[in-house]
């Protein structure tokens, strides 16, 4: 169905996944209920789940989207790639190009 492709399979997604559909689960329980602390704990679990997968993604257990080498489709394959057009990346302050991150490296040696 989708060919030869990567669908991103990876801890991060996945983490971020269940964390998210246990938040809007609880909170959708929680609003049939008429129980508004559930409803706040089930908004607090999505942040939650939001922030888990960025910092797996940080990790190296997130990829980018788009074609990779058949050996790393496995979701256990940390990945050890910079994402130059990652928003999660740029939100890190990582430099863009992979050269910015040698030049910020080479800079700190030298500064000790």
């Amino acid at each position: 169905m989708h060919g030869h492709h990567d669908m991103g399979h990876t801890v991060a997604g996945w983490t971020g996944s269940a964390l998210v559909f246990v938040g809007f689960t609880t909170s959708g329980v929680s609003m049939c209920a008429a129980w508004a602390p559930g409803i706040w704990l089930g908004a607090a679990v999505v942040l939650g789940g939001a922030l888990a997968t960025w910092l797996l993604h940080l990790a190296g257990w997130g990829k980018p989207s788009g074609p990779r080498p058949a050996d790393q489709w496995d979701w256990r394959v940390k990945d050890a790639t910079h994402h130059p057009d990652c928003l999660g990346c740029r939100l890190a302050a990582r430099p863009r190009t992979l050269d910015g991150a040698r030049r910020e490296l080479t800079a700190a040696q030298s500064a000790d």
